[in-house]
């Protein structure tokens, strides 16, 4: 089951630096010119959970395999995009292939990186970049409603149905209002994802400063946070430049004498993992045994047959039980045996939920 956040922003304002930092790789080029990734890089990075290392230690596993969540960076897009300007239609159907979007703003001067509008202003370069999605948008839904107004003569109910909600997309991005503002019946939920429309994804600002803003932000950050809320997003703060000296740290102390050095707690990366996972609506089950820990990761509200599902498709097909331990009980009472002689193993049926943290071994027959 794969998850995908797209990086995407103005050029010039970090993004790839930003994606060469979380990979820690160079395989996205960071130079001071527009348009310099041409082709979107994927990579794939670790989660941060300190509880994995708790549960490895009380199974006393020979492995620890964390989740993972992947990562886009996709082409700077500028004004007209919509229409084809720059690399504006491949930018769009990148995009258009993510499950949500971080989105980087330049909250930092500096006369050595050019800044495509001359001047730098997040709010300005948001609404430049939210204006360009909201027209492909009402681009691709006019063509939509065209279709189904067609199929919806025959006086097809679920039809109708169908094109009723989408001409009610239509009225909030002619209002200028993204797609994910408008309340989605569970009815729509399945023709709300095969719309495809880029402004329905969860968006997360980033907002990219300087070394000496890192922790405490500047006024740019602070118009942007204020942005960012009165939308219902989310924000980060981030120096991207400092997070790829991080990357370049090998070591874990001196990676947190660093962070203490500048006054950080931990790397602004993993604020941005940690928020990009819940942005799309995911949280952690993990297996453990003396073989393995490993952290596996399922959408919220997902059922054991599902859950069961990411390990491998067998699993779901032939889902029998799933065998679960709360987290804290398996550490508290030594792991599996501890927790099976206290009671603390309880058998659950295909209608289970999965919580976060649980620890599961299916049971399966194929």
């Amino acid at each position: 089951m794969g998850f995908n956040c797209g990086i995407v922003g103005l050029p010039n304002v970090g993004k790839s630096t930003l994606f060469n930092a979380l990979t820690a790789t160079a395989a996205a080029q960071a130079q001071n010119f527009p348009f310099c990734t041409i082709e979107p890089n994927v990579g794939r990075v670790a989660v941060p959970d300190p509880r994995i290392d708790k549960i490895a230690a009380t199974a006393k596993s020979a492995k620890i395999i964390p989740s993972q969540l992947e990562f886009v960076d996709i082409a700077g897009l500028v004004k007209g995009a919509s229409k084809g300007e720059g690399l504006g239609n491949q930018f769009l159907a990148n995009i258009r292939e993510t499950d949500a979007i971080i989105h980087v703003l330049r909250c930092f001067e500096d006369s050595d990186v050019t800044h495509v509008e001359g001047s730098v202003d997040p709010i300005r370069d948001a609404e430049t970049i939210d204006t360009e999605l909201l027209l492909a948008d009402m681009d691709s839904l006019a063509r939509q409603i065209e279709n189904i107004s067609r199929k919806a003569k025959s006086g097809d109910k679920d039809t109708k149905a169908q094109l009723e909600f989408m001409t009610e997309i239509k009225a909030a991005l002619d209002e200028g209002k993204a797609a994910r503002t408008v309340a989605v019946p569970e009815t729509m939920v399945a023709t709300m994802k095969h719309m495809g429309l880029i402004t329905a994804k969860p968006v997360l600002y980033a907002l990219n400063v300087m070394e000496d803003d890192a922790a405490r932000g500047n006024d740019h950050t602070a118009k942007a946070a204020e942005m960012a809320s009165a939308q219902g997003a989310e924000h980060v703060i981030i120096c991207a430049k400092i997070e790829s000296e991080i990357a370049q740290l090998d070591d874990a102390e001196e990676k947190k004498e660093f962070l203490e050095a500048i006054g950080l707690e931990e790397p602004g990366l993993n604020k941005i993992i940690r928020a990009g996972y819940e942005l799309l609506d995911l949280h952690t089950y993990f297996t453990a045994g003396p073989k393995e820990t490993r952290a596996w990761t399922v959408r919220r509200g997902a059922k054991a047959p599902e859950a069961a599902g990411c390990i491998h498709t067998d699993f779901e097909k032939g889902f029998i039980k799933a065998e679960v331990i709360a987290i804290e009980d398996y550490i508290s009472l030594g792991g599996e045996q501890g927790c099976k002689e206290h009671g603390k193993m309880r058998q659950e049926g295909k209608e289970y939920i999965v919580h976060d943290g649980d620890i599961i071994l299916f049971r399966f027959n194929v």
